[in-house]
């Protein structure tokens, strides 16, 4: 009887569906409360511009060590644990950047938040895939190729919202955000299992890092890797870089516009995705990369002119086209992944897109002292540029046909 109550009590697939990708878009929506508090840090807790951004560059490295140890650990204990517990490690930071009183501090509970990140991306990522409905076919790409970063400046302008006009602006935010993590921790409890769970053992050989590239995968995860680098190096730059930036060169410090100024490359993402997802994701990728590639030098060009709406319209242009190569990049990848490789080249996937986000962030953190902020936007448009142009062209190479067994037998 207790057993028919229980599974009286369980989503379906579409429920569970629902809320695995609301589990995944909230782990990162957490991710995006401290950006409208970080000039608020700088001017408290007396750090600098380029402290934020190696902050930010130690949660994106942190990320992507965690992508490489423990990708793979749900496929031997299922992705309802180990998705739970990436979300409690969230709360967990989200409870210590409530009340940092120092660097150290910060770097703490953004390491926490990139745990979470690292092991929902492939575990919530897979799971999402897993109870997908079979239309549109495009969605559960759009959900784990764009999901992730469109959540992360709708987190930033929630809180901006909180901190600029609410109560306890240092309290508020952070508060709500670890109240909607904890609250579907509890409703993931609810959803069925979709991994089969294995032995112990079988999952501390799981944390070993592999990197495979499956047979059939190498130009689809060439272009992918090239797409990231364009547009995560990009999004990297805005997330640390954005309040400086409001703050110095476009003369506001109002929490809210700094969370505008950072949301308005990633809000427009779901928009490109979805507008483009019907297309053959070839085509998607390019239309999308051109219109990055041209707006993100517009975006350097009113950073440098100091034009608030300038920076905002190029932006939120540059985002849609985020979106589409993200969702195109992405379908060209799972369209050729098979079941039992989903979580590890998720893994794979989203390790290329936090070091591309990573590396260069370490870069423009260590120049940030000696180099203007507009040679650095710059040199960010730059590397976008070549990168986008490395992911046209290898879309356009020609797919070799898989050999054919029957011919060598």
């Amino acid at each position: 009887m207790r057993h028919t109550s229980w599974q009286g009590l369980q989503f379906g697939p579409g429920g569970a569906f629902v809320v695995g990708s609301a589990a995944l878009v909230l782990t990162f929506f957490a991710t995006g409360t401290p950006l409208p508090l970080y000039n608020d840090y700088r001017a408290r807790l007396g750090i600098s511009g380029a402290d934020i951004a190696l902050i930010t560059v130690i949660y994106t490295a942190t990320t992507a060590a965690t992508l490489l140890f423990l990708g793979r650990l749900s496929d031997h204990l299922g992705r309802r644990p180990v998705g739970i517990a990436a979300m409690l490690s969230s709360v967990a930071g989200v409870v210590i950047l409530m009340s940092a009183a120092s660097l150290p501090m910060l770097i703490l509970g953004r390491a926490l938040q990139g745990v979470a990140c690292g092991v929902v991306s492939s575990t919530l990522g897979s799971y999402v895939i897993e109870t997908a409905p079979e239309r549109p076919h495009w969605l559960p790409a759009v959900i784990t190729g764009i999901g992730p970063v469109f959540a992360i400046p709708v987190g930033s302008l929630a809180a901006g919202v909180l901190v600029q006009y609410g109560p306890a602006p240092r309290v508020l935010a952070y508060g709500v955000a670890a109240g909607l993590l904890i609250a579907c921790s509890g409703l993931l409890l609810l959803c069925p299992e979709t991994a089969p769970t294995r032995s112990l053992s079988s999952a501390a050989q799981a944390i070993r890092p592999r990197l495979r590239v499956p047979h059939g995968l190498g130009r689809p995860l060439l272009v992918a890797g090239a797409t990231l680098l364009a547009t995560w190096s990009f999004g990297g730059f805005f997330q640390g870089f954005a309040p400086t930036l409001a703050a110095d060169r476009l003369h506001t410090d109002n929490a809210l516009l700094v969370a505008v100024a950072y949301a308005s490359l990633q809000i427009p993402g779901p928009a490109g995705g979805s507008a483009t997802g019907r297309l053959p994701h070839g085509f998607a990728l390019r239309v999308g990369l051109g219109v990055f590639a041209a707006f993100s030098v517009l975006v350097a060009a009113a950073t440098a002119s100091g034009s608030f709406a300038g920076f905002v319209a190029a932006s939120m242009i540059a985002g849609l086209g985020v979106g589409a190569a993200s969702g195109g990049s992405m379908r060209g990848v799972l369209e050729r992944t098979n079941s039992q490789d989903r979580a590890s080249v998720l893994a794979l996937v989203y390790l290329m897109a936090y070091l591309s986000a990573a590396i260069p962030g370490l870069i423009s953190s260590r120049l940030a002292g000696h180099v203007s902020l507009v040679d650095i936007t710059y040199g960010q448009a730059t590397l976008v540029v070549v990168a986008a142009a490395v992911a046209w062209a290898a879309s356009l190479c020609r797919t070799r046909p898989d050999p054919d067994p029957a011919a060598d037998a």
